[in-house]
């Protein structure tokens, strides 16, 4: 298992060794012992599964607060999509700033996404499925989002009319986000 840091302390990205002969592959697509010995261990408790039609959907940007904030790795099982991170953490020198990362079944790349992230993504393809681990189960009480498009960060999404859902639509900017990191 092969990680990369990004710019943003804690965020990183997970590449499993793939095996690959004339019959398909085979991955260990989560080993917490390997990650353990990166000095990554963290215990998720949930998996979740999204499944998005077409193109240009855009879900996030996404967090809980504390005490229930979630870490969060970040994988694409078919389809594809540009996987964004931004720092939240008011004390952290990278506060306010992205990463984002083309995730695919065919790169087979994972987004590890610490707490005090916001997190989102755009599909590249249609019929794009998405499966991320969590360390903390969902708590409606402490939902909480950013405006995927606020200025201030200024995200370079893949396009700029995303398909959005209602609650995506209303997120606050992050100066004004519910924030407790």
């Amino acid at each position: 298992m092969k990680i990369t840091s990004t710019t943003l302390a804690g965020l990183v990205i997970v590449e499993p060794e793939v095996h690959s002969d004339h019959r398909g592959f085979f991955m260990e697509s989560y080993h917490a012992r390997k990650l353990a010995e990166q000095g990554i261990s963290i215990d998720f408790v949930q998996d979740n599964h999204s499944l998005s039609e077409e193109i240009g959907v855009l879900r996030g940007l996404h967090y809980q607060l504390n005490p229930h904030a979630q870490t969060k790795l970040v994988r694409v099982i078919s389809g594809s999509i540009y996987d964004v991170a931004v720092d939240i953490r008011p004390s952290s020198p990278t506060f306010g700033q992205w990463v984002g990362v083309t995730l695919s079944a065919s790169n087979k790349r994972q987004l590890l996404v610490p707490q005090g992230f916001a997190h989102g993504f755009c599909t590249l393809e249609p019929k794009t499925q998405v499966l991320y681990k969590v360390d903390a189960y969902y708590s409606p009480q402490h939902d909480r989002g950013i405006l995927w498009s606020d200025p201030a960060i200024g995200i370079e999404w893949p396009t700029s009319e995303p398909i959005l859902s209602a609650k995506d639509e209303k997120h606050p900017l992050l100066k004004d986000a519910e924030n407790n990191f």
